[in-house]
C-alpha cells in the first residue's frame, strides 16, 4: 500500500511540474490565461454582489432568531454567512472550471497535447463527431455542476451547527470541491484514450485517493482566490493531463492489475455515487 503522506505529496508535485511545463512555453501559458481572465472578472462581480448582501440574506434565511439572545443570534448568523460564503466558493470554483475549459477549449486541448508530448507515447485520441464532442462535454459538466450544488446545499446546511460548523462546512467544501475539480481537469487526457464517460474517469481517480486530493485540494485553494486562478488554470490543465498518466495502468507509480470497478470505486467524491455521464 503507497505511503499516503507521500502520495499526497505527489499530488502535490503533479501541480507544480504544471507550472514547470508551461513556465517552457511562456506564450502558450499567456494564451492559457486569458479565459481564466475573462472568467475571474465575472465570478469576481458575482462573489462581491454576495458579500455586499451578505447580512441582509442571513436575516432573511433565520427569521427564527430575530427573538434569541444576541450571542446565540450572532453565532447562528455568522455560522450561516460563513456557510454561504464557503458554498458560493465551491460552486464557483468548480463552475469556473466548466466556464474557462469551455471559452478556451482550443487553448486547453494544445496545452494537454504539449504534456503529451513531451512525456511521450503521446495518444493520438478517439475518432468521434464535433457536435457529439460538444454535446458530450456539455452534458457531462452540467452533470458535474448539478453535484456541486448538492455539496453547496450539505454545506449550507452544516453551517446551521454552531461552532462545529465553521470548521466543517470549508473543510468538507475543500475535499468535496477538490475532488469535483479533478474529475473535470482530467478530463482531457482521458478523452484522448477513448475513455470518454464520468464513470472511467473517476474509477481510476478512486485507485489514488490521496495523490488526487494533494492535487486537486491546493488547486482548488488556489483557484479560490481571485487572479491568482488566471495564473494557475493553465498549469492546473496542464497538471490533470499529468495526473491522467500517473492514474492509469503503466503510468509512474500506478497501480498494477485491474482498476476496480462499481460505482463505489471512486464516486463524484471519494467513496460517493456517480454523476450521471
Amino acid at each position: 500500500m503507497a505511503n499516503p503522506v507521500r502520495e499526497f505529496l505527489g499530488g502535490v508535485g503533479v501541480l507544480l511540474r504544471g507550472f514547470a511545463l508551461l513556465m517552457r512555453r511562456p506564450r502558450l501559458f499567456l494564451l492559457g490565461a486569458l479565459p481564466a481572465l475573462i472568467t475571474s472578472l465575472l465570478f469576481l462581480a458575482l462573489f462581491v454582489l454576495l458579500v455586499v448582501n451578505l447580512s441582509g440574506l442571513a436575516e432573511w434565511a433565520t427569521p427564527f432568531a430575530d427573538d434569541w439572545d444576541p450571542l446565540w443570534q450572532g453565532l447562528v448568523r455568522g455560522g450561516l454567512s460563513l456557510a454561504a460564503l464557503v458554498g458560493a466558493v465551491l460552486l464557483m470554483v468548480v463552475t469556473f472550471t466548466t466556464v474557462t475549459l469551455t471559452l478556451g477549449s482550443p487553448i486547453y486541448d494544445k496545452i494537454t497535447e504539449l504534456v503529451e508530448q513531451e512525456l511521450g507515447n503521446a495518444p493520438e485520441g478517439p475518432e468521434e463527431p464535433l457536435m457529439a464532442s460538444v454535446w458530450r462535454a456539455v452534458r457531462q459538466s452540467l452533470a458535474i455542476v448539478a453535484t456541486s450544488l448538492l455539496v453547496t446545499v450539505s454545506v449550507f446546511v452544516v453551517g446551521f451547527v454552531p461552532l462545529a460548523g465553521q470548521v466543517a462546512g470549508p473543510v468538507l467544501a475543500a475535499v468535496l470541491g477538490g475532488w469535483l475539480l479533478a474529475i473535470e481537469l482530467v478530463a482531457g487526457g482521458f478523452d484522448r484514450r477513448g475513455m470518454l464517460t464520468i464513470r472511467e474517469r473517476r474509477r481510476h481517480l478512486g485507485t489514488r485517493r490521496m495523490r488526487v486530493l494533494g492535487f486537486a485540494v491546493p488547486t482548488y485553494f488556489l483557484l479560490a482566490v481571485p487572479f491568482v486562478a488566471i495564473v494557475v488554470f493553465p498549469a492546473a490543465t496542464a497538471g490533470g493531463a499529468i495526473l491522467t498518466r500517473d492514474l492509469l495502468p503503466g503510468g509512474p507509480g500506478a497501480p498494477r492489475g485491474p482498476v476496480p470497478g462499481g460505482p463505489a470505486s471512486g464516486g463524484p467524491f471519494p467513496g460517493g455515487p456517480a454523476p450521471r455521464d
